[in-house]
């Protein structure tokens, strides 16, 4: 594994030094309860509704823990924010993790509360564009983050070519305005936002293509599992509880906070961001039917890390089992 340099290192650790405090969601201070802090990319959104829902029911204060859950946004580097000790968890996905191991950086995946990443392609109908093989060739809106995870994966698996892409910036206008692009797009939410500006889209979901990309991945320091392991079971298992009761439940005490942190999440979008989650199986399908809610296996991971490596993504010869434990999940938590 390649060690990551000093001044790499330097570089993260003094991103976050220079973020001031974020605006949070938090339980009102339990006296004697475990303060933790969970960071995650974006501003509230049904795809976290597990954490706030364990949040807003007290799943949190009953399992012993003090939570604040801090929003991200585009400025904000996550990674460094965490490197950098100002959050005890935060949001990740599979390939992030491969980029801590390959870095030689500190952190540890603990739990996927996406089973199916949420990542879609969205191209509009009567265009000729409606799989992601007739997108070969037509021009694509892609973030950058984008450029360097799944796009090398479409590259490699239907033969796209770099001189496709467009940068996209987070907002959907140029792909509304203009027929011939395709865009990615989040299957949970951006349909929503076509649809209401009278778009007709098809969309493509990675996921049902072969992207075996964790999503909603939990990352934590490796130190806090080693030092507080009861603390990390504690947190993972109320965050199961709540994923279980947003999903199965009312999922209203959820929507409350996250409307609080997001004013622009109307009923009407929540509600069709819920369906969306549970319509395509974004958290639970697949391994999580059998072993429970944030599920992951050793060979999901060999997998997408032999897929990233195939499409170029990822160099060979890396310990994969580095980047995460099961100690945590996959004990049946909430199935009885």
């Amino acid at each position: 594994m390649q060690a990551v340099s000093r001044s790499r290192r330097a570089m993260l650790l003094a991103g976050a030094a220079a973020l001031a405090g974020a605006p949070f969601i938090g339980n009102a201070r339990a006296q004697g309860a475990e303060k933790l802090v969970y960071q995650t990319g974006w501003l509230p959104q049904p795809d976290k509704g597990g954490l706030y829902q364990a949040l807003a029911t007290g799943l949190y204060r009953q399992a012993g823990l003090d939570v604040e859950i801090r929003p991200g946004s585009a400025q904000m580097n996550v990674n460094a924010l965490f490197l950098a000790g100002r959050a005890d968890f935060a949001d990740s996905d599979s390939f992030r993790v491969l980029n801590f191991v390959r870095q030689g950086l500190p952190a540890v995946a603990v739990a996927a509360f996406g089973q199916r990443s949420p990542h879609a392609l969205a191209s509009h109908a009567g265009t000729g564009a409606d799989t992601l093989a007739a997108l070969k060739g037509k021009p694509i809106l892609v973030s950058a983050i984008g450029r360097q995870s799944y796009w090398l994966w479409l590259k490699a698996r239907y033969g796209y070519t770099d001189d496709q892409l467009r940068p996209y910036t987070g907002s959907l206008a140029p792909f509304l305005a203009d027929r011939s692009l395709a865009t990615e797009c989040f299957v949970t939410s951006d349909p929503y936002e076509m649809q209401r500006a009278g778009a007709n889209v098809n969309v493509q979901l990675l996921a049902d293509h072969g992207f075996r990309n964790y999503y909603g991945v939990m990352v934590t320091h490796p130190q806090l599992v080693a030092d507080k392991p009861d603390v990390v079971q504690r947190f993972v298992d109320a965050t199961i509880k709540g994923w279980q009761s947003y999903l199965h439940g009312d999922p209203g005490p959820a929507n409350a906070l996250i409307r609080q942190g997001n004013p622009e999440m109307t009923d009407a979008k929540l509600a069709y961001c819920h369906d969306a989650l549970r319509k395509y199986g974004i958290v639970a399908s697949g391994d999580a039917d059998t072993l429970g809610l944030g599920a992951m296996t050793d060979a999901r991971w060999k997998g997408f890390y032999d897929d990233m490596v195939a499409a170029q993504a990822m160099p060979p010869g890396l310990d994969v089992r580095r980047g995460y434990t099961l100690q945590f999940i996959n004990h049946r938590v909430g199935l009885g």
